[in-house]
C-alpha cells in the first residue's frame, strides 16, 4: 500500500514538473504561428464600396484603432481588454509602409479578416475581432475603404506599441482559440428586403451576438446561434476604466429580456443610447448612429424571433 502511494505520490510530481516546463517554454514565446496560404483578392474600389466600408470600420474597426492623438487608425492601448490578457495595443492600420498595412497585400488583409492569421503567419490574439462569416461584398467595403484616401487611414509613420500578451493569452491561443478557417464558398450579402436575413445578418457580423451571449471565452463564431447563452447577456466587458459592464438580455423574453420593448425603444437604444427613465447607455455600448433606422428595425425583428431566455442581468451604473 505504501510502495503504491509513493508511486502515485511520484507520478503526480513528474506530471507537475512537466506541467511547470510546458508553461515556463510556453511563456518564453510568442503568440503561435501558422503556414500562410496565397489568398487572391482585387478590391473594387467603388465609391459605394469605400461608404459602405467607412460605415463598417467606424462600427468594427474604430473603437479599439482610433488614436484621438492623430486622429487616425494608427492604434492605441485597450484599456478595456481584461488585465489577465496582459497589456494590449491595437496597432497602426494606415496605409504607412513602414508601420501601418501599406505593404499589405489585398489578400493578405482577407486572410486576417477571416482567419486571425496576420501576414507573417502570427495568430491575433482572442481579443481581435474576425470575421468570418462576413459578405465577400462587406470584406470588399472594408478593405477599399482602408485603401482609400480617408484622413481616417492616410499613412500616418506612427511605430506600434508591442503589445505584451500573458501567459493565460498563450496557453488559450494554442488550446481554445484558433485560426478560423477560410470559406470554401462565396458568401453572398442578406437579402436588404428580407427584415429577419438583414437582422440576422447584422446581429452576428457587428458582433452584437458575442457581447450579449454568455462569455466571449465559449462564444460559437462560426455559428453563432449556437453560443451558449445566445443574446441571453451577462457577459462582462470592461469599460475605459477597467470597470465590468455586464451586457443586458436581448431575448424577447418579456421580464428579463426586451420582449416588452417597442422597436422605436430599441431604435433609441441601440443609435442614441437612450433608455427611457434611465442614464444614457455607455462604453462599451457606444450609440450606432452609422445604422439606418431600417437596420436596426431588422435587428429588433430578428431578435424577436430567437428562443426567450429567462435571464436578470442587473445594469452597471458607475458614478
Amino acid at each position: 500500500m505504501k510502495n503504491a502511494i509513493k508511486i502515485l505520490g511520484l507520478g503526480l510530481v513528474v506530471l507537475i514538473t512537466i506541467g511547470v516546463i510546458a508553461l515556463v517554454i510556453i511563456n518564453a514565446q510568442d503568440l503561435p504561428s501558422y503556414e500562410t496560404e496565397l489568398v487572391e483578392f482585387q478590391r473594387s474600389d467603388k465609391a459605394e464600396a469605400i461608404e459602405r466600408g467607412q460605415k463598417l470600420a467606424t462600427m468594427l474597426c474604430a473603437n479599439c484603432h482610433m488614436d484621438r492623438s492623430t486622429s487616425k487608425l494608427t492604434g492605441q492601448r485597450m484599456k478595456d481588454a481584461p488585465s489577465e490578457f496582459g497589456e494590449i495595443y491595437a496597432p497602426n492600420i494606415t496605409q504607412d509602409k513602414t508601420y501601418g498595412i501599406g505593404e499589405w497585400t489585398d489578400g493578405e488583409i482577407v486572410r486576417l479578416l477571416r482567419t486571425g492569421i496576420k501576414r507573417d503567419g502570427q495568430y491575433a490574439p482572442p481579443y481581435m475581432a474576425k470575421l468570418p462569416l462576413m459578405a465577400d461584398e462587406d470584406i470588399d467595403a472594408i478593405i477599399s475603404f482602408l485603401r482609400s484616401d480617408h484622413p481616417m487611414v492616410v499613412a500616418e509613420n506612427k511605430p506600434d506599441t508591442p503589445t505584451k500578451p500573458s501567459l493565460l493569452t498563450k496557453v488559450l491561443s494554442r488550446l481554445a482559440f484558433k485560426p478560423f478557417p477560410m470559406p470554401e464558398k462565396p458568401i453572398p450579402m442578406p437579402d436588404t428586403n428580407n427584415a429577419l436575413q438583414l437582422g440576422e445578418y447584422l446581429a452576428h457580423n457587428l458582433e452584437c451576438f458575442s457581447c450579449h451571449s454568455a462569455d466571449f471565452k465559449t462564444n460559437n463564431y462560426l455559428n453563432p446561434t449556437m453560443s451558449p447563452g445566445y443574446f441571453a447577456g451577462g457577459n462582462q466587458p470592461l469599460d475605459l476604466e477597467g470597470r465590468v459592464m455586464l451586457t443586458p438580455n436581448l431575448t424577447p423574453d418579456e421580464a428579463t429580456g426586451i420582449g416588452s420593448w417597442t422597436k422605436e425603444q430599441f431604435t433609441n437604444a441601440v443609435k442614441y443610447g437612450l433608455k427611457e427613465g434611465e442614464p444614457p447607455l455607455s462604453y462599451p455600448m457606444l450609440p450606432y448612429t452609422q445604422l439606418t433606422d431600417y437596420e436596426v428595425g431588422a435587428i429588433y425583428d430578428y431578435l424577436m424571433t430567437i428562443p426567450p431566455i429567462a435571464n436578470e442581468v442587473e445594469r452597471s451604473i458607475y458614478n
